[in-house]
């Protein structure tokens, strides 16, 4: 929270436009769980770098960034679009976190948390495709 508000203060500063998809909530939520995705990872085991943590982390990344093109789009159709494959994006996450938990890379506690935070993710995801195609 703290480094979302250091961030904005800092565009401020700057007279720095703040684009539309950084304003809103769930892309913020998402830089969080991706930075909370590359410690986690950082754990996993070395021959795993170019297995499941690189496509942990790029599903991931990717949550964040069909956020923001979605964000960029003019018509309702496009931005839900977008939003359906943050969605998507995220189930991948999922999916890969309970693999990596059935392999013993993460802990029960871990996959529960990723959990919460990816329906925390999810639900904000439905939520604004539903106010977009309102």
């Amino acid at each position: 929270m703290i480094e979302v508000l250091v961030d904005r203060l800092i565009c401020l500063i700057a007279h720095m436009y703040i684009y539309s998809f950084e304003k809103l909530e769930v892309w913020k939520d998402t830089r969080i769980f991706v930075k909370n995705v590359y410690q986690l990872t950082q754990r996993f085991p070395a021959e795993e770098k170019f297995g499941i943590v690189s496509q942990l982390r790029r599903a991931s990344v990717s949550i964040s960034s069909n956020i923001a093109e979605g964000a960029g789009r003019k018509t309702a159709k496009d931005q839900s679009y977008f939003y359906r494959i943050a969605f998507s994006s995220s189930l991948e996450v999922l999916n890969l976190f309970i693999i990596s938990s059935d392999l013993g890379f993460i802990t029960e506690d871990n996959l529960i948390n990723i959990r919460r935070e990816i329906e925390k993710i999810s639900n904000k995801l439905n939520a604004l495709v539903k106010r977009i195609n309102a």
